[in-house]
């Protein structure tokens, strides 16, 4: 599989693909293709699956991709403003990635699964939710990060601390817990919330410097 990553504000993946390759990517996430590409939506690990990955905020299914044909190709976004980050499973291991971060993946025996915070903590006020993606397998996933990526490298036992919100993906031996921002003072008058992700090493985080709106609910 080729790819190429292309623009400033709202950056888009482009996939060529050659016979017999498949992908997988979020629902939502095609902006254009070519003709002799397929798609259709799948749940990766059936319904028990898919019902867990709508715990993530992923939905409860994926778009799956393929081709028999050579040189096909699509374009994908994420339908919001921010970059577009590789992450080598051969290299860099599983990622676990947050609400919206996940992209697409490709590779060799691609396993998208999800995996449930370790600490009831984090699970409830850590920003990344009680249920997270997760990708193994050999190959590359791209995720996405609103505004620009922070890659952080951690050493065995290093920490570091994460407003909520800015945490987009992490290798999956990271350890991820929550801690209170101390003060009073600093709780009600420091905008950053009653409780920062704490994260542990080894591993790889990658933050976005863009907190993502959520959703306006109506009626």
């Amino acid at each position: 599989m080729e790819f190429s990553i292309e623009g400033t504000v709202a950056q888009s993946a482009r996939l060529v693909f050659d016979s017999g390759e498949i992908a997988w990517a979020t629902k939502g996430a095609i902006i254009s293709y070519t003709a002799g590409l397929r798609w259709n939506v799948r749940m990766p690990g059936g319904l028990a699956g898919g019902l867990k990955r709508a715990l993530s905020g992923a939905g409860l299914s994926l778009t799956y991709l393929e081709t028999t044909a050579p040189a096909q190709s699509v374009i994908l976004g994420a339908n919001a403003p921010g970059h577009i980050h590789e992450w080598s499973l051969d290299e860099d291991g599983p990622v676990l990635t947050t609400r919206g971060a996940f992209l697409a993946a490709w590779g060799d025996r691609i396993d998208i699964t999800v995996s449930i915070a370790r600490r009831p903590g984090a699970a409830l006020f850590g920003g990344a939710g009680l249920v997270l993606q997760r990708i193994s397998g050999r190959g590359t996933v791209l995720v996405h990060g609103h505004g620009d990526f922070r890659k952080v490298s951690l050493r065995p036992g290093e920490e570091c601390r994460v407003s909520t919100g800015n945490l987009a993906a992490f290798s999956s031996g990271v350890d991820y817990d929550i801690e209170a921002v101390g003060s009073l003072r600093k709780t009600f008058f420091g905008k950053e919330g009653l409780f920062m992700t704490r994260l542990r090493g080894p591993g790889t985080v990658l933050l976005q410097t863009l907190k993502p709106k959520r959703p306006m609910r109506h009626g």
